[in-house]
């Protein structure tokens, strides 16, 4: 039906022109000239193409393409400040491979933050591979936060600015599926394979996450230097930071 209804408005737009040329030629009676300026305007529609699609809309393409992006990662700092870094403090402290990436990801002792570069932290997160001491870890504990973080999960899987962004929102379902996994059993009697498999669970929604904190921390370095110095003070890896042992016991 719609295509139909942009075809009759085609044929009439032609049947418009069509009329008013043959108007001009009525009173001028000039059809040389009629035809000088049609074939004058049929070329320029070519021209008139190319500026259009291939300048003007890609230079609005990015234009929206770079807004996007800015609103996209203000909910990533959103999610990062109200539980992405809590979580990752928390399963970090018994993370036994955590030293090799913290080298990469925190400031040494006179070392301007400012200086540091991300480029090689973004290549060893995309391969990191945790080992989290499940043994130490107090499941239960994380399993009463993460429930309490259920609701605000679930609003950003909701959230259609999010569904572009892949990885992070396979990140959010790695954790989401952490914590259904977690709500499914019986915490105070965990056998040996549930043990195993909660480890699993809670590497695989660990490993994403480190990738999504250091790929926004490279984003935000070259794009916008004040939050990442603010970053940089609240870095979920460094020891020093003061904040973090409150945020631990707060988990």
């Amino acid at each position: 039906m719609k295509l139909n209804m942009k075809i009759a408005a085609g044929l009439v737009m032609i049947l418009v022109s069509a009329a008013f040329y043959f108007l001009h030629y009525l009173i001028f009676r000039d059809a040389h000239h009629i035809f000088i300026y049609l074939l004058g305007d049929v070329a320029f529609v070519f021209i008139e193409v190319l500026l259009v699609t291939l300048v003007i809309h890609q230079a609005l393409h990015e234009w929206e393409k770079k807004s996007h992006l800015k609103k996209l990662n203000m909910v990533i700092e959103t999610f990062f400040s109200e539980f992405g870094k809590h979580l990752l403090v928390y399963i970090s402290n018994y993370d036994r491979n955590l030293g090799d990436l913290r080298s990469c990801v925190v400031s040494e002792d006179g070392c301007d933050c400012a200086e540091m570069e991300f480029g090689p932290a973004l290549k060893k997160a995309a391969k990191y591979s945790a080992d989290i001491d499940i043994n130490r870890i107090d499941i239960r504990k994380l399993s009463k936060y993460l429930k309490e973080k259920r609701k605000m999960m679930i609003n950003l899987l909701q959230n259609p600015n999010l569904m572009e962004h892949e990885s992070f929102t396979e990140t959010l379902m790695a954790i989401f599926h952490l914590v259904e996994e977690l709500a499914a059993r019986d915490l105070d009697n965990l056998s040996g394979e549930d043990l195993a498999h909660t480890k699993v669970d809670i590497e695989r929604a660990y490993n994403k996450l480190v990738f999504q904190w250091v790929s926004y921390m490279h984003y935000i370095k070259k794009n916008f230097p004040y939050f990442f110095l603010f970053a940089m003070r609240t870095n979920p890896f460094d020891e020093k930071a003061s904040w973090i042992e409150d945020h631990i016991a707060g988990v």
